[in-house]
């Protein structure tokens, strides 16, 4: 066989052999004939025409995430540190889309770029109209925003986000010192009004327990001062009943009836002699101060049975 169809036949296979092309599961290619979208080459083994048709990109049609740190400025001038995690992927494997996907950006570099530049414009767009309290209870409202405002830019570019994560929210130094003194004074408040509530109770509490102590001392005194005057009341009620049972033993017996208020006299004096705890008892001796004795005994004993008297 001549060498020229050796070599000839050579080339065929080369050609052969280079028009088959193989796709990996989760891209696809996109091919072009001189130098305009042709058609696309979706996973597994393909056939392209050979010399003419060429492999213009291959795209991965899986899911990818960045990460990205940016600052926002609020309405009250505070300066918000934003880092954020970017979900996104291409929206699906339809022609237009992979056009879109191919063609719009130079390459995948130029393509995060925007898609990073367009997440920071729109958070410090929904940021700007906010105060520093309020950004950090809008995470999620500033998540779904956001989300709005780009899905359609992104569906021009054959991508759609899918989700998007604010990671960390800060705020300057110099405005964490000053939240963290508004939050120090808003403690020492709160702490104050509790301590001057606790106080408060406190006292009220005291001067409730010393009222009540003063009306149960005052109750006590009062019902002990009634039971002493009942006391000397029964006393005197039986000394009246004994000594009007005695006068009455006395006349009908024909004696005088002042003996019993001498012999009450001298029981008396017996008992001061007994039970006193001083050493000298002073007592009228004379018969006049006998005399005047006995008759203030007899007119003590004639009160008593004229009480005794009228009771019955």
């Amino acid at each position: 066989m001549p060498v020229a169809t050796i070599i000839l036949l050579a080339l065929i296979a080369i050609v052969l052999l280079g028009s088959f092309k193989t796709v990996t599961q989760g891209s696809v290619v996109v091919t072009t004939i001189f130098g305009k979208f042709n058609r696309i080459l979706h996973p597994g083994l393909n056939f392209k025409i050979p010399l003419i048709e060429r492999i213009f990109k291959k795209i991965s049609i899986q899911n990818r995430s960045s990460e990205m740190g940016f600052t926002a400025v609020t309405v009250d001038q505070a300066n918000v540190n934003f880092t954020a995690m970017l979900l996104y992927g291409v929206y699906n494997t339809a022609e237009e889309t992979i056009k879109n996907v191919a063609f719009k950006f130079i390459d995948e570099r130029n393509l995060m770029s925007a898609l990073v530049r367009s997440v920071e414009g729109s958070v410090r767009a929904i940021v700007a109209t906010k105060k520093q309290s309020e950004v950090l209870l809008l995470r999620r409202d500033i998540v779904l925003e956001i989300k709005d405002q780009l899905d359609k830019t992104l569906e021009e570019w054959g991508y759609h986000l899918i989700d998007l994560q604010l990671n960390d929210i800060t705020f300057d130094e110099e405005v964490i010192r000053s939240m963290a003194k508004v939050v120090a004074s808003n403690n020492l408040k709160a702490a104050a009004e509790n301590e001057g509530q606790a106080l408060l109770i406190t006292k009220t509490k005291a001067a409730e327990a010393e009222g009540n102590a003063i009306k149960i001392a005052a109750q006590a005194e009062k019902d002990a001062a009634q039971l002493r005057g009942q006391g000397v009341a029964l006393f005197r009620e039986e000394v009246a009943k004994g000594m009007s049972s005695s006068a009455k033993l006395m006349q009908d017996a024909n004696l005088d009836a002042s003996l019993i208020l001498f012999s009450m006299w001298t029981e008396s004096v017996k008992n001061f002699a007994e039970h006193g705890k001083g050493n000298v008892i002073f007592l009228d001796g004379s018969t006049e101060g006998m005399q005047n004795t006995m008759r203030q005994m007899m007119a003590i004993g004639q009160m008593d049975l004229k009480d005794q008297t009228k009771k019955k």
